[in-house]
């Protein structure tokens, strides 16, 4: 099985059309993988729904506890782009012995098929299954080990350092 852990981020946000704004309601998560006709053994449980420029620590160490305790050695979580790197890294130094990927969205699933959110989440659970134990981040069908990426801020892509 793979345990899905959501938190938020882009991924999750809907688009109220009289004001314009960005929020939360639910997540779009089992929506997409009846769409994408997933027959994975999945289960899909949200731990917050928030932006990860306003994720504290004590959101970080829910998410750290959820994938400790989880029975499951395939770990998929739906993060915020802009502190996702940060959140790979906490759970790297924890030394689960689980395969953990990270995955987010730069354009809403809402937004249909201008979102990358599809293709990220299709590529998150092509690597959770064939990764060895690790923590990674997968983003634009590119898989980076936790501690070797960044956001290139400029560009909105995810890049190697190091």
């Amino acid at each position: 099985m793979i345990q899905v852990f959501v938190t938020g981020g882009t991924f999750d946000k809907d688009y109220n059309y009289i004001t314009g704004q960005l929020y939360f309601k639910d997540t779009h998560l089992t929506r997409m993988f009846d769409r994408g006709r997933c027959t994975l053994d999945i289960n899909v449980k949200t731990l917050m729904m928030v932006d990860s420029m306003e994720m504290t620590e004590e959101d970080r160490e829910i998410i750290g506890y959820n994938c400790k305790r989880s029975r499951s050695e395939k770990i998929l979580i739906t993060h915020g782009t802009d502190r996702m790197v940060k959140t790979a890294i906490l759970l790297d130094k924890a030394k689960l012995d689980k395969t953990i990927v990270i995955t987010g969205a730069m354009v809403p699933y809402a937004f249909g098929t201008s979102s990358d959110g599809f293709f990220n989440l299709g590529s998150a659970l092509a690597f959770v299954q064939s990764l060895p134990h690790g923590v990674y981040v997968v983003m634009n069908g590119r898989c980076f080990n936790a501690k070797e990426v960044q956001k290139n801020r400029k560009t909105g892509y995810f890049e190697a350092i190091g």
